[in-house]
């Protein structure tokens, strides 16, 4: 006989209601998405609170060109992650934004006139030329080459990470990750600005590399001594399924909280599940997990106004 649950609540919410109250109403309303919100509060809290758990935190670069780069900032500066897994874009996007404005747009401007005017289109984010390839060219060759000229002729992403955080200020988010040692990893750096001018700076020093195994040597000294692991994955590709390949090492993530656009019926790792990865050993078969469905810079504001709620 098939257990019929609790009964469906609606929600109440008056005009004094804390928003982690909300969150709890949301659990029992049956609202189809918004239980998965209520339980991903409820595992992400947990996970930041658990002092046994090794925490992640993986994203997609695109967020940090829109104002989620201060949300995700934030938690890096909050201490609440030991490990941030992203990809070149969100590398290129902090230097560009640190040093430089983009600007308001929107999906349906005319791309050909956008073109004319030395102005990129990200979604409805207008990046200028000038704030970002020549902008992110100086900025890397001359931290590139003051590393250089200490002798460092080998670097992994981590520490390329580290190195741009340095270099930057308290509105970036690789500034956090420097300050509170929380190791930034980019398994697909090449693919962006920033590792062109990795590639750009080895014409120039033929005995400088980029050494990715380090950061192979990292993580696994990181998983293999973690007693417990979780992760809040922010958009799928190469960041997410990072984050899941390694936490198999240890038989899979404890917490799992996932936050994607994307659907599952075309097979692709962006749309599956967190529990498919269950089937992978990428996620314990006990793990507190939760996969919803939303456009993550609308929704985090209000998960990380919760989490401050309720974590504190």
């Amino acid at each position: 006989m098939i257990d019929s649950g609790r009964p469906v609540k609606d929600i109440r919410i008056e005009k004094d209601t804390p928003i982690e109250k909300i969150f709890e109403e949301l659990s029992q309303s049956g609202g189809f998405e918004s239980v998965n919100l209520s339980d991903g509060l409820d595992i992400l809290s947990s996970m930041i609170s658990d002092e046994k758990c090794l925490r992640f935190v993986s994203f997609v670069g695109a967020v940090i060109s829109t104002g989620l780069r201060g949300i995700i900032k934030d938690m890096i500066k909050n201490k609440w992650f030991d490990v941030a897994i992203t990809t070149c874009g969100a590398l290129d996007h902090d230097i560009a934004r640190h040093f430089s404005d983009y600007k308001e747009g929107s999906f349906t401007m005319d791309d050909k006139e956008l073109s004319d005017q030395n102005i990129h289109r990200l979604g409805n984010v207008l990046v200028p030329m000038e704030s970002y390839g020549p902008l992110i060219e100086e900025k890397m060759q001359m931290f590139l080459e003051a590393e250089y000229q200490k002798g460092i002729k080998e670097m992994s992403t981590a520490s390329i990470c580290k190195m741009i955080g340095k270099n930057l200020g308290e509105d970036s988010f690789l500034y956090w990750a420097f300050k509170n040692d929380v190791d930034v990893v980019v398994p697909g750096i090449m693919d962006g600005a920033v590792g062109s001018q990795i590639w750009l700076f080895t014409q120039k020093h033929s005995d400088f590399k980029l050494n990715l195994t380090e950061d192979a040597n990292l993580l696994s000294g990181l998983i293999f001594k973690a007693e417990k692991s979780g992760a809040l994955m922010i958009g799928g590709g190469i960041s997410k399924h990072h984050t899941l390949w390694w936490n198999q090492y240890r038989e899979g993530l404890d917490y799992a909280f996932y936050i994607t656009t994307a659907q599952e019926f075309d097979g692709s790792l962006s749309g599956a599940l967190v529990r498919e990865a269950i089937s992978w050993g990428k996620v314990t078969q006990k793990a507190r997990q939760a996969t919803l469905h939303a456009e993550v810079t609308t929704i985090l504001p209000f998960i990380y106004a919760a989490l401050l709620s309720k974590l504190k």
